[in-house]
């Protein structure tokens, strides 16, 4: 029986690249989004995989929103990759609380959220596969973005700690942080801003989505399952710990 994976924030970005390239891998995948509903409808007809539309940023969603997947589809999900992300930038001395906490739980609360709603049934089957997509700046920090850099840290030590949780169970919970990678958000910033970026990192060049996809297609596989609480850099060498 196929696995089924859910990719949230799955139809734009890395999270497109990731969900399209699960699904050539052999899994049964679905994709969540909250905005660009055109893009959503248009990723879901070029690829076939099916999307729904939930937001993240809160518990009861996010549970409702399992249990629609879980019944439309007749299986539990296996497959968790939590991608879903905001940026609200500004300095802390003018961010205001509502600018921190969309951030926080769009990025944060969401890993939450969601890990708690498939977490129960993994340990049952004894399996499970999450991958949680943090950042350069979660390790290094970025001025402008105290809330971005806190949520991406913090999903860090949310990892490491449910990895510990639930080793014994068949679940590994390993994290992804990319550095800049040439989505096409990104391609739209100034090309004397985007050289200065690239002129940072030691590979001289953007990543590639699909470089972000194959990493997440061999942590989710049944060959990484001795490898959890991890965390996996892809930034061209521009931060090394």
């Amino acid at each position: 029986m196929k696995k089924l994976a859910l990719v949230t924030g799955g139809t734009r970005g890395i999270g497109a690249a990731i969900s399209k390239k699960l699904k050539e891998d052999g899994y049964e995948v679905v994709s969540t989004f909250i905005g660009h509903p055109e893009s959503a409808e248009k990723f879901s007809q070029e690829t076939g995989i099916k999307t729904y539309k939930f937001d993240v940023a809160y518990f009861e969603s996010c549970k409702e929103g399992v249990e629609k997947i879980e019944q439309d589809f007749g299986k539990n999900i296996d497959i968790l990759i939590n991608n879903a992300g905001i940026t609200k930038d500004r300095f802390l001395h003018k961010m205001s609380p509502d600018e921190w906490n969309a951030v926080i739980n769009t990025n944060l609360n969401s890993v939450f959220n969601m890990t708690r709603n498939v977490i129960e049934k993994m340990r049952n089957n004894k399996f499970g596969r999450i991958i949680n997509i943090s950042s350069i700046n979660g390790l290094k920090g970025q001025i402008g973005q105290a809330n971005y850099s806190a949520a991406k840290a913090g999903l860090i030590g949310f990892s490491k700690a449910i990895a510990q949780e639930n080793a014994n169970k068949g679940i590994t919970v390993n994290v992804i942080a990319p550095g800049y990678v040439g989505t096409d958000m990104v391609k739209k910033i100034d090309e004397k801003i985007l050289q200065g970026i690239v002129s940072l990192i030691p590979v001289g060049r953007l990543a590639e989505p699909s470089e972000i996809a194959a990493l997440t297609s061999y942590l989710v596989g049944d060959n990484s399952g001795f490898i959890t609480g991890a965390t996996f850099s892809i930034n061209g060498g521009q931060y090394m710990q």
